[in-house]
């Protein structure tokens, strides 16, 4: 599996955690905890916010002795903007081991995810399906065996029937991972199986990343193998951007060839343009990394398919401050797209970075191991306006590869807005609207048609889409002035 090399990523950073923090001209970087080798450590994933205001995460590794190493099997915890953080549930191998993805919050208020590993058999058996509630209190949806699917890095993306969908990297009926859709009680569907082969993947093999769901109703991924092009030094395909319909025809959007990326690891966001836009963890035009096969680009592909390298990352020096994309990118109130970098160049262990939609890029943040290292997971935009993420290492001694880790926010100075949950709906379907402080709010409008609405508290709002509503921005009128929606709300019909 390839999260077992990651561990190259993180050897050689044996560094203090320094709870500081650190004003970068118009940017405000501050790490709010650093885990210890007694709690959850590692944390791949990024966060996501609750309607509550809080941000939900999970550790790889942590909490017990469900392993023969002595790791711990992984937990998932909930922490204040504010650095206060509270472990809700600790993995004991039969309920998943190494959860890996970042959690949703479902429409039910509860939370769903995917551990890569665990469940009914075991440690060894290959990755679970779960809930939990905002409490803590877990049950397992679904263990994968090897025909349903192995190892399902990703994490899931509600749809519009409310079900479930997400990827396993490996296993299927063809061994070269699947998509697969559950609904909240359990019952999975297999929708597509991916090839095995080497050689002979022409739509894909091994997704390892989340599925967006466009404004069309229908969900768009990547690959990280597969396609019909060989790049690299280990001569795997390149990988894919792919199409599939709720109902599982798959149709591939493009083949990487190298030049333009390689091994997209990471999902795609669908831009306020209709756009999607992207990262791979190799190719591109700099061949300094990763043994000649390239540093990674950030990319645009239309919705038909048509894409365009944006930026090629480069290790070199005056290069900015990392390479190696693994995360996705998250689209900011101001309209620019803000993302991570797993690597860097000597003394960097990471970077945060910013960049327009026509591939202006800056660095808004470079770790050193002190405040963090390798953000293998993403950026999520806080209600409250800031950025919020994770480094898997870093931070405090105790863990292996120099430290356990950390969450950090990063201020750039845009204004607060509110966030849809979820992000699609047919007229009539009810809608939680999450803010920083919502309890005077006079009026909501669904790209500009008036919607009923109950403030339900400071931070959450349950509207319904109303009839006549298209899809279009969320806008929530306060005393101080509208609020509008970071992303667009899909109306269905």
């Amino acid at each position: 599996m390839r999260k077992l090399n990651l561990a190259a990523k993180l050897c050689g950073v044996f560094l203090l955690f320094t709870a500081a923090a650190v004003a970068l001209s118009a940017q405000t970087f501050t790490t709010l905890y650093g885990f210890t080798a007694s709690e959850g450590n590692q944390p791949y994933a990024g966060l996501v916010q609750g309607v509550d205001g809080d941000l939900y995460g999970t550790t790889f590794y942590g909490r017990g002795s469900c392993t023969e190493d002595d790791y711990g099997c992984g937990t998932i915890f909930k922490i204040t903007p504010t650095g206060t953080l509270t472990t809700l549930h600790q993995f004991n191998g039969s309920d998943g081991y190494s959860p890996m993805a970042a959690l949703i919050q479902g429409t039910d208020g509860n939370f769903y995810g995917t551990t890569s590993d665990g469940g009914a058999e075991g440690i060894y058996s290959y990755g679970t399906v779960f809930e939990v509630t905002p409490g803590g209190t877990l049950t397992t949806l679904h263990s994968f065996e090897t025909t349903d699917g192995n190892f399902p890095f990703a994490g899931l993306t509600e749809g519009a029937d409310h079900s479930f969908y997400g990827t396993t990297e490996r296993g299927g009926a063809n061994g070269g991972g699947t998509v697969f859709k559950i609904t909240p009680g359990g019952t999975l569907t297999t929708l597509y199986n991916f090839c095995p082969g080497q050689q002979s993947c022409p739509d894909g093999r091994e997704p390892s990343a989340s599925l967006v769901l466009a404004s069309d109703g229908n969900f768009y991924g990547t690959t990280y193998y597969g396609g019909a092009n060989i790049c690299g030094a280990q001569q795997e395909q390149c990988g894919t951007v792919f199409e599939i319909i709720p109902t599982g025809a798959l149709t591939t959007l493009y083949n990487f060839s190298g030049a333009d990326g390689a091994s997209p690891d990471a999902g795609l966001v669908q831009g306020i343009d209709g756009n999607f836009y992207g990262t791979t963890v190799q190719g591109g035009s700099n061949h300094s990394c990763y043994y000649g096969s390239g540093c990674g680009t950030v990319f645009k592909i239309t919705p038909n398919g048509t894409l365009t390298t944006l930026h090629n990352f480069c290790s070199q020096p005056g290069c900015p401050g990392g390479y190696g994309p693994t995360a996705g990118l998250v689209q900011g109130t101001d309209g620019n797209f803000y993302g991570t970098l797993s690597d860097g160049k000597s003394g960097v262990t990471g970077a945060i970075f910013s960049f327009t939609s026509t591939g202006t890029l800056s660095t808004l943040h470079t770790f050193d191991g002190t405040d963090g290292a390798v953000p293998y997971g993403g950026l999520v935009q806080g209600t409250d306006r800031n950025f919020y993420g994770t480094t898997s290492a870093g931070g405090n001694h105790g863990c292996a590869f120099g430290g356990c880790g950390t969450v950090f926010s990063v201020s750039v100075g845009l204004g607060p807005f509110v966030e849809t949950n979820p992000v699609a709906g047919k007229v009539g379907a009810k809608v939680g609207i999450l803010g920083t402080d919502l309890t005077g709010a006079t009026s909501v409008t669904f790209n500009g048609t008036a919607a009923d609405f109950k403030v339900r508290s400071q931070t959450l709002i349950v509207a319904e889409v109303p009839s006549g509503a298209t899809t279009g921005t969320v806008q929530v009128q306060l005393p101080s002035g509208p609020l509008s929606s970071n992303v667009l709300l899909i109306v269905l019909p």
